[in-house]
C-alpha cells in the first residue's frame, strides 16, 4: 500500500476544516455532534425488534430542523433538552433483523448539511453512514481492557527442566539451540533458538502484572510447534510441554560427528530425535502440560485477568501430527499415520495434494508456498472443519476458560471469501455458546468491516485506525522500520484524517475493544521507531536498535493509547524500554533486572488513569486541534470530561483549544492528572482557567498532558 498517497488523501476527504469557513458564515457546524456511545445511541448494542433512542447535538438555538435518514426514511427529530452550549434532538427507531445504516440532515433556513461518522459534510457520502446491527454484542470487560502481549519463550524462565535442548531436533536447515545467556540478542535467522520462557514463568510474575494493573493477557501459540514463534503449531489439543511439564524426559538427541556436523537421514531428519519425539507425543507430558495451563488461567482469573489464545487455523505446520511431514508421529504409540506419510491416512483430505506418490508425499499446498506451514483444507474435510470447532469451544470451556481467541491471518483462511465468512460464522457460534463473554479478535490489514457485521469477529488487532497514524504521526516510521517520510512526521491533518477514516470502519462495540498497540512481535519495537532510523538486525545489527531513541516520544505514544478509544495493548518488554528491530529482533528477552524502572512507573500511572477513569473506556471521541507536531482531542460523556494534548516539537508552544466541543462551561475548572515533559513524568496537579470555553494553552517541548474538567458549583 502506498501510504503516503493515501494518508495525504484520507486527510482531503476527511478532514472537517474543508467545509468550516462555508458553514460556520451560516450556523455552528463544529457544534453538531453524534456517535454510537450510550448517551448518542440508546441502548448502543440493540436488539432485534429492539427501539432504539438516536441522539443528535446541535449548538444551542442555532438550527431550524434536524433530520435522522435510515435508508429511504427521513424521520423529523425532536428537540427534548438543552445546556447553556447544546441543544439536543432525538428520534426512535424500531430494530428488524438486518443491519441498518443512517445519517443526520441539518437545515437552517435553506441551507443544509449532512452529519456523519466523519462529520459534518456538504454532500453525504454514504461510506461514511452511521451502523447499527442488531444483536451484536462484544464483552464488556473488554471494552477498554487493558492487554498485555507475552512471547512465552522471551518472557520468564520458570522452569529449567522443560527447556528446548540443542541438538533436540532438526527444522529449517539445523538443528534448535538452547540459549544459555537470557541477554543474548536474537540471531537474524533465530526461529530455532530458544531461552526457556514458560508458563511457570508466567505465573511467577503474575503479580508483577498485575500490580502493572493490566485486564488480560494475549499469549502468542502455546500449542506444541517446533518453533520458538509457535505459528507453525502441531498439535492443537495439547499447550507444548516445553513450555509446561515433562514428566517423561526419555529418548537422545540428534547425533554429532567427531568433526560436529549433525548426522541425519535427510529423507527423515528427525527419525532419531528420540527426546524430542517423548517429549512432545507421550501423553503424561501432554496431560500434565494442559494441567498446568488451566493452573495459569486459574490463577490469572483470581487476580481478576483474562487470558487469550492464539488461534492459527488458517496453516498448521510441517510436523503437525495430521501431516507427519518429519515422521515424528509415524511410529508413536497411540497416533495415526499422518497424510503425508500414508495415502490411507485419516487426515488425507485435511490438505490439498496436488499429484505425487506415496509413501511421503511433498506435493501439497502451503500458505504463501510455504512447505513448512501447510494450508488447511477446509473445504474438503468436514472432518477437519468440526475438529477446529471443537477446539474452539474446548480451550474457552472448563477446565481451560480461557476467554477468547486471537486469530492469526484470519482473512486468508479457505480458498475462496465466502467460505471464509462461513467459516468465522460457524466459529463465532460454537465459541459464544461455549463461553457468551469470550472475545473474538482478528489479525486483519485493511478494511475489517466485511467481518464486523456480529456474526463473525468481535473486533481486530488495530493497525490502520491505530498502530500506524500514531507511528506516522510521532516518528514518521513505517512500522516495521522499514521507510522515514519526514512529511509524515508531525502531520497532525494526515493524523486525524486517517484516524477518522479507518475509525469509521468499525461499529462502535468493535472499536471499543479492538487491540490498539504500538509494538508486537511482527513490527519493530516502537520504542525504536523513535530514533528515526530504516534498518533491520541483518542489515545494521541488533546494537543499532538502541541507539539515539527517544523515550519522552514513546511516553507520548502511551499518552495516546491509554486515552484513545479501544483497548490498550502493551507488548511485553516495551513498558520496560525493550528496544529491537521488527521480526525476529522484537522478540528479545524481557530484561529482568535492567528494567527502565520509571518507565515502568509512568505505565503504572497511565494504565490507573486508563482504569479509573470511566469515560476512557466508552466514552465519545472529538478532535480539538490540529497543529505541526501538535494535537489535541477530549473523550467525554455526559459527566466526565478529559482533554488531552500532545505536543513532539522541541520547542514551547501556545495554543488555544475549544473545549466548549465537549461541553466545558464557564466557571468550570480544568485540572492536569498526569504530565510528560521529554523523558520523565510528573503527577503534580495543576489548575487551568479556560475563558468562553477556549482554553489557552501553553505547550511545553516534547510535552503530553491529560486534563480532566471539575464541575463547577
Amino acid at each position: 500500500m502506498d501510504f503516503n498517497f493515501n494518508f495525504k488523501r484520507l486527510s482531503k476527504v476527511t478532514k472537517t476544516d474543508i467545509y468550516m469557513d462555508t458553514l460556520s458564515t451560516i450556523f455552528n457546524a463544529q457544534a453538531l455532534f453524534s456517535d454510537g456511545t450510550k448517551f448518542y445511541r440508546n441502548p448502543p448494542e440493540p436488539d432485534e425488534g429492539e427501539q432504539v433512542t438516536i441522539r443528535f447535538r446541535t449548538a444551542r438555538e442555532n438550527v431550524d430542523e434536524c433530520y435522522l435518514v435510515v435508508g429511504e426514511r427521513r424521520l423529523s427529530m425532536k428537540k427534548v433538552s438543552n445546556d447553556r452550549i447544546f441543544d439536543y434532538y432525538e428520534a426512535k427507531i424500531r430494530l428488524g433483523v438486518e443491519q441498518i445504516f443512517y445519517y443526520f440532515e441539518v437545515r437552517l433556513g435553506h441551507f443544509k448539511c449532512y452529519y456523519s461518522t466523519i462529520g459534518p459534510l456538504m454532500e453525504m457520502n454514504h461510506t461514511y453512514d452511521f451502523t447499527i446491527t442488531p444483536n451484536f454484542h462484544t464483552p464488556d470487560w473488554a471494552k477498554g481492557a487493558v492487554f498485555y502481549q507475552i512471547y512465552v519463550d522471551r518472557f520468564y524462565n520458570g522452569d529449567k527442566s522443560n527447556d528446548v535442548l540443542s541438538d533436540e531436533y532438526y527444522y529449517i536447515g539445523d538443528s534448535s539451540v538452547q540459549v544459555k545467556d537470557w541477554n543474548k540478542y536474537p540471531a537474524a535467522m533465530g526461529v530455532r533458538e530458544f531461552y526457556g520462557g514458560d508458563l511457570q514463568g508466567v505465573i511467577d510474575k503474575l503479580d508483577y502484572l498485575e500490580g502493572l494493573g493490566i485486564d488480560a493477557i494475549y499469549f502468542n501459540p502455546l500449542f506444541v510447534s517446533p518453533s520458538n514463534h509457535k505459528y507453525d503449531i502441531q498439535d492443537y489439543d495439547y499447550i507444548d510441554p516445553h513450555f509446561g511439564k515433562i514428566v517423561k524426559d526419555e529418548g537422545e538427541l540428534i547425533n554429532r560427528d567427531q568433526n560436529g556436523n549433525l548426522l541425519f537421514n535427510p529423507q527423515s531428519p528427525n527419525k532419531d530425535a528420540t527426546r524430542y519425539i517423548n517429549r512432545v507425543t507421550n501423553k503424561e507430558n501432554l496431560e500434565a502440560t494442559n494441567e498446568l495451563f488451566a493452573k495459569l488461567v486459574k490463577e490469572a482469573h483470581k487476580r481478576d485477568i483474562k487470558v487469550i489464545l492464539d488461534g492459527v487455523f488458517n496453516h498448521c505446520g510441517s510436523f503437525n501430527k495430521w501431516l507427519d511431514r518429519e515422521r515424528i508421529y509415524e511410529n508413536a504409540e497411540g497416533y495415526d499415520k499422518g497424510a503425508f506419510v500414508s495415502q490411507g491416512s485419516p487426515y488425507n483430505r485435511f490438505f490439498k495434494f496436488r499429484g505425487g506418490t506415496w509413501p511421503y508425499n511433498h506435493n501439497y499446498d502451503g500458505w504463501w508456498g510455504h512447505d513448512t506451514l501447510p494450508k488447511l483444507n477446509y473445504e474438503e474435510s468436514p472432518e477437519l472443519f468440526n475438529y477446529i470447532m471443537e477446539i474452539g469451544r474446548k480451550w474457552v470451556s472448563p477446565p481451560y476458560n480461557a476467554d477468547g481467541w486471537r486469530l492469526d491471518v484470519a482473512a486468508d483462511l479457505g480458498q475462496t471469501k465466502e467460505f471464509n465468512h462461513f467459516f468465522w460464522k460457524e466459529f463465532r457460534k460454537n465459541v459464544k455458546e461455549a463461553n457468551p463473554d469470550a472475545i473474538i479478535l482478528a489479525e486483519h490489514y485493511g478494511d475489517p468491516k466485511d467481518w464486523l457485521r456480529g456474526d463473525q469477529w468481535d473486533t481486530v488487532m488495530n493497525y490502520d485506525a491505530f498502530m500506524e497514524p500514531v507511528t506516522w504521526f510521532l516518528t514518521g516510521m513505517e512500522k516495521h522500520s522499514d521507510e522515514y517520510h519526514e512529511h509524515m512526521r508531525g502531520n497532525a491533518d494526515a493524523f486525524f484524517g486517517a484516524m477518522g477514516h479507518f475509525m469509521s470502519r468499525f461499529n462502535t462495540q468493535s472499536l471499543q475493544v479492538a487491540m490498539n498497540e504500538l509494538s508486537n512481535h511482527d513490527h519493530s519495537r516502537f520504542l525504536t521507531r523513535t530514533n528515526r532510523r530504516v534498518g533491520r538486525t541483518a542489515s545494521l545489527g541488533p546494537e543499532a536498535a538502541n541507539y539515539d531513541v527517544h523515550k519522552g516520544v514513546l511516553m507520548l505514544a502511551v499518552v495516546i493509547q491509554m486515552t484513545w478509544p479501544g483497548a490498550p495493548t502493551i507488548y511485553y518488554g516495551d513498558e520496560a524500554g525493550l528496544c529491537g528491530w521488527t521480526d525476529p529482533d522484537n522478540r528479545r528477552t524481557y530484561p529482568w533486572g535492567r528494567e527502565d524502572q520509571e518507565l515502568i512507573s509512568f505505565h503504572r500511572q497511565m494504565i490507573k488513569i486508563h482504569n479509573e477513569n470511566k469515560v476512557l473506556k466508552t466514552g465519545s471521541i472529538i478532535f480539538l486541534l490540529a497543529d505541526y507536531n501538535i494535537i489535541s482531542y477530549a473523550r467525554f460523556n455526559e459527566k466526565d470530561k478529559i482533554i488531552v494534548v500532545i505536543n513532539n516539537n522541541d520547542y514551547e508552544k501556545e495554543i488555544e483549544i475549544p473545549v466548549w466541543k465537549v461541553g466545558i462551561e464557564r466557571g468550570d475548572k480544568l485540572i492536569r492528572i498526569i504530565g510528560t515533559i521529554d523523558d520523565y513524568y510528573t503527577m503534580g496537579t495543576l489548575i487551568y482557567e479556560q475563558q468562553g470555553g477556549i482554553l489557552r494553552f501553553k505547550c511545553q517541548p516534547n510535552s503530553g498532558t491529560v486534563i480532566k474538567r471539575v464541575r463547577h458549583r
